[in-house]
Order: C-alpha cells, then structure tokens, then sequence
C-alpha cells in the first residue's frame, strides 16, 4: 500500500496529467457532512466489504479518515481483494485541513 500526504494528493488532483482518483471517504455519515475533501465519494467502513465491487479496480483509489487509521484499514482491504492502486491519505481530513484547507472545518 502506498502512502500520500494532504500536500501530494492536492497537487496530484490538481495535476490534469496524472489520472483521477477515487477518493474514497470511508467515514461516517455525520463526520463527511461536518467537513469532506470535494469530490470525495462516501463509503463508510463498515459498508466497505458489501460495496468494493462498485469501486473500478483499474481507477486509483485514495482512501481516507479523520486521521488516516480507518482509511489505512480499508485500503489494506482493497489490496486483499485484488485492487493495486490504493492510496492511504497519511493523517487524513485532518492533515488536509491543517496542510491544505485551513477554512475546511475540523473535529
């Protein structure tokens, strides 16, 4: 599993060479409606393993938390399961709001 920081992912969805993500927030309903990255897609963990199979195996995926443990979990989880461009966002919603969005909300 690869791992980002909030810096490297901004710059990697900003960069219109480089394919898009899938950034695949993996928290909990109330914690994405309270802050979320634009353009995330909410998956919350627990509905991970009835889901993935929405998910396009061939897109990278950038999983992300509050603060990059459960998002960590999942992406571990992707592997697993036969996907090979799964990203960890290191420190999560979290470290976006601090490193790239100081107006984003935090928790």
């Amino acid at each position: 599993m690869e791992h980002i920081t909030a810096p490297e992912l901004a710059a990697w969805i900003a960069d219109p060479d480089r394919p898009t993500p899938l950034l695949l927030d993996v928290r909990e309903p109330w914690e994405h409606q309270t802050c979320n990255i634009a353009g995330s897609q909410l998956v919350p963990m627990n509905t991970v393993p009835g889901r993935f199979s929405e998910l396009d195996e061939e897109q990278p995926v950038v999983c992300i938390c509050h603060h990059g443990g459960r998002s960590m979990q999942v992406a571990a989880f992707l592997e697993r399961q036969g996907f090979t461009k799964v990203v960890n966002l290191t420190g999560g919603v979290h470290a976006w709001a601090n490193q790239v969005d100081p107006s984003m909300p935090t928790y």
